[in-house]
């Protein structure tokens, strides 16, 4: 059947603006289809220009590339154009009608070829295209499919938009007239020549980048080593470069490159002449080396030798690192005896410095704590230099300060010899028959006396046996010598700190013996026999005690007297002997024994220089106290080992080589850090502090404190300890952090925990005298007599000896008052008696 246009007037009307949009979609579609090669290559090349690549490419590679780009355009022209096919009226026309139902665009055009001059067919065809035309009033224009991945399965165009956006968030569209230049020779701008430049602050200093079109011509202060940029745009000549603050005399470009960078060196002028050009006056802000000094004259040194150094550092932009060295003054060493030979040579003593976690390194005060005891040159002269470094890698030294190399002392006879004789082995091998010689005589026929411990002589024994043994030719291998100087470190170790406590054993062995015969009434020969025991065992504890109070005296720790509670003298412990034996000795045994009982509570709470009822050493608070002070340290050392892999990390990333531990030296014989990773040793840490957490002594509320200040360590050390799993070192150093802040306010809880403690236990021993009748002791010591009156139911001094013991009483009195470190109660109660007598 022929087909026919629509005739009807008022259908035309109302198909002409979905006809047009479907005629338009056509025309998109074979738009998008044939030229996507084109606008793709298109895209592409702008993005290049606008991102400046033609800048960065040699003169003959950017001109190529663009005539290559020019042909492909042409070519993909020609291609799209022999695609391309103009959108009839009859194909849209088909579209629209394709979109309806039943095709009634179609059958409008249709003429009717059976039953015409039928009126009942003309009618059934005239209903026939009345139905039609409704249908043709619903048309709507059909979209466009514009989709061609089909014939762009690599995606090329979405490349080439991503590069666009790229370049239009990052790049400008300035430079793509600089396009020009390559294809008319670098000769003629578009646009008139223009400039842009930056001026770019080293890194470290934190401060932020200039650009140099939005400063004023005036002065500009920057640092020094700045990076200065500068990109010239236009015709070649047109803008040049002149400036002073470079200070280059070698591999300087022409004035006019296009591109030009340089590092600020010194003061000077910065311009860009030529059209819209520009003039500054550079100051350069000189980057200043950082500073060290040593704070105090001396460090001060813990019983067991642990060396806390403190020293401060500057620098204007913050230390990054820095070292202490020791070194030997070979001057001044005292050479005689096994220091007499030449020493061995032997490296510095290098130890890293720690560096604050958080906060300001512009400037600090820290503490070097570390324990060189075991290392040959303990107590011997040394001198300390303090160095430090900046970013810029530049460094700063202390001045040297000359000391005695802080290290343990020994008091004991035998556990002193020991560790001069381990000195000299570790000082020269040649000293080995000297030091074999020295402790054979040592060892031969010791006195009861010199050897508590049996066991301590056979060890010393079989060391001398093992050096005489493994001697050859007069020197010692240096494996076996350091081996035989760890077990001479370790006996006169127990020879030193078994004293202490094998006098207390003793001593408490006596009270108990003695309080046994008193209850099974033995006879006086007896209690004598005993008492005198007792008076040996307690002078012999108080002298350990007593080299106990001088240790603490060398290492600068306070005094006990500076502490709160009842500090009683040697000689009021004899008092109460001769008192105890007056009763026994007069037949009170109830009396004596009760005199006796307190004796004994005395002796636990005594407090000479270390308590052992008190926060020594050797209580659980002490050692508690002791524990969590060890963790800290370790901790801190986890965190500045974390902090220098960081820094590596950063140097590797940015090219430069790290410097971090280079150049150190040995740290001490019994000085080393742990040799597997950073996350195991961080876990072992974390357990070991969940050990010290569960044994904690003390309750009340400061106590519950530590305990979950602990607790928030713990946390904060798994978090760490994941975080260097991961390789996060920045998160491991927040965390580790907040460990040491949590373990800080720990030790801060259980310190007043104990504080606690002993001031409740000293008030209910006070309350419990007073309320039972037992006499009490004034500041001095002293017991009180019958009724609770201050005094001693003893004989009075008779004769002359009244006044001498009256003066000396007097004299002890002002002795007493005037010392500042006792507490003032005590003060105005010593004064209070001078005032009365």
């Amino acid at each position: 059947m022929a087909q026919h246009p629509i005739k009807s007037g008022p259908l035309n009307a109302r198909l002409r603006l979905p006809l047009t949009l479907t005629w338009a979609g056509l025309l998109a579609e074979r738009l998008v289809r044939a030229f996507w090669p084109l606008w793709t290559l298109l895209v592409a090349v702008a993005a290049a220009l606008m991102l400046g690549l033609q800048d960065i490419l040699v003169f003959e590679l950017a001109t190529s590339v663009l005539i290559a780009a020019t042909l492909g355009a042409a070519a993909l022209l020609v291609v799209g154009i022999a695609r391309f096919h103009w959108p009839r009226r009859g194909e849209a026309l088909a579209r629209l009608d394709a979109g309806l139902p039943g095709r009634p665009l179609q059958a409008l055009g249709d003429a009717q070829a059976v039953g015409r001059g039928d009126a009942a067919s003309e009618a059934l065809w005239q209903a026939h295209r009345a139905r039609m035309e409704q249908a043709a009033r619903a048309a709507r224009a059909p979209r466009p499919n514009l989709r061609i991945a089909r014939l762009d399965p690599f995606g090329l165009r979405y490349i080439a938009l991503l590069g666009l956006v790229v370049a239009l968030l990052f790049g400008s569209v300035w430079r793509v007239t600089s396009a020009v230049h390559l294809t008319q020779g670098r000769a003629q701008p578009l646009g008139g020549p223009a400039w842009e430049g930056w001026i770019e602050p080293p890194a470290y200093t934190g401060l932020p980048s200039l650009y140099l079109a939005d400063q004023p011509d005036r002065r500009l202060d920057i640092p020094t080593g700045s990076r200065v940029t500068l990109r010239f745009y236009g015709q070649v000549g047109a803008l040049a470069l002149a400036e002073t603050v470079s200070g280059r005399t070698t591999g300087i470009g022409a004035a006019t490159d296009t591109e030009q960078s340089f590092d600020v060196t010194q003061n000077g002028t910065l311009a860009i002449d030529g059209p819209g050009g520009r003039k500054w006056d550079i100051r350069v802000i000189p980057d200043a080396p950082p500073t060290a000094e040593v704070s105090g004259e001396h460090a001060r040194t813990t019983v067991d030798g642990q060396m806390s150094q403190p020293f401060a550092a500057q620098d204007d932009y913050g230390v990054t690192g820095g070292t202490a060295t020791f070194d030997l003054v070979l001057a001044d060493v005292d050479r005689r005896y096994g220091l007499a030979p030449e020493p061995e040579p032997r490296a510095p003593i290098v130890l890293d410095l720690p560096l604050p976690i958080t906060g300001d390194r512009a400037r600090f005060k820290e503490v070097l704590v570390d324990n060189l005891s075991q290392h040959p040159w303990a107590h011997l002269p040394v001198r300390l230099t303090i160095k430090v470094e900046d970013a810029a890698g530049q460094t700063g030294t202390s001045n040297p300060l000359t000391m005695d190399l802080p290290a343990r002392r020994f008091f004991d006879p035998v556990a002193a010899a020991v560790i001069e004789q381990r000195r000299d082995l570790l000082w020269s091998a040649a000293n080995a028959p000297r030091v074999a010689q020295v402790l054979r005589a040592i060892t031969y026929k010791p006195e009861d006396s010199l050897f508590r411990n049996k066991a301590d002589y056979l060890k010393l024994r079989t060391i001398m046996r093992r050096l005489e043994a493994q001697t050859k030719d007069g020197t010692l291998p240096g494996d076996a010598r350091d081996k035989l100087a760890q077990a001479l470190w370790d006996l006169a170790v127990a020879l030193e700190d078994g004293d202490t406590a094998d006098a207390l054993e003793r001593m408490r062995e006596a009270q108990e013996r003695l309080s046994e015969a008193m209850r099974n009434g033995a006879d006086e020969d007896e209690i004598a026999r005993l008492m005198q025991e007792l008076r040996d065992a307690t002078d012999d504890y108080l002298r350990q005690k007593s080299q106990m109070a001088q240790r603490e005296d060398g290492a600068d720790q306070p005094d006990s007297d500076q502490q709160q509670g009842t500090t009683l003298s040697q000689q009021d412990l004899q008092d109460m002997m001769d008192r105890i034996e007056d009763l026994m000795r007069e037949g009170r045994m109830a009396e004596a024994e009760e005199a006796l009982r307190q004796f004994q509570q005395m002796m636990e709470n005594l407090r000479i220089t270390q308590g052992e009822g008190g926060e020594g050493e050797g209580s659980p608070g002490g050692e508690a106290m002791q524990g969590l002070a060890d963790t800290l340290r370790q901790q801190q050392g986890l965190s500045d080992e974390a902090f220098r892999d960081l820094q590596q990390q950063f140097n590797r990333g940015t090219g430069s080589s790290p410097g971090e531990g280079e150049g150190q030296g040995e740290k001490g014989e019994g000085k080393g850090k742990g040799t597997g990773p950073l996350a195991d040793r961080q876990q072992a840490l974390r357990e070991e502090l969940e050990r010290q957490r569960g044994s904690l002594p003390g309750s009340g509320e400061a106590a519950e404190g530590a305990r979950g200040a602990l607790d928030r360590a713990g946390e904060a050390m798994r978090d760490a300890e994941e975080s260097l799993r991961d390789k996060d070192m920045a998160g491991a150093l927040d965390s580790q952090s907040e460990a040491i802040d949590a373990l800080r306010e720990g030790m801060r809880g259980l310190g007043e925990a104990m504080a606690e403690e002993n001031g409740a236990r000293q008030g209910g021993q006070g309350q419990a005298q007073g309320g039972t009748g037992t006499p009490q002791s004034d500041p001095l010591g002293r017991q009180a007599g019958q009724g609770g009156g201050i005094g001693t139911e003893g004989d009075l001094l008779q004769g002359e000896d009244v006044y001498r013991r009256a003066r000396e009483l007097l004299d002890e009195l002002r002795r007493r008052s005037g010392e500042s470190a006792r507490p003032e109660v005590e003060r105005d109660y010593l004064r209070r008696l001078l005032d009365r007598f």
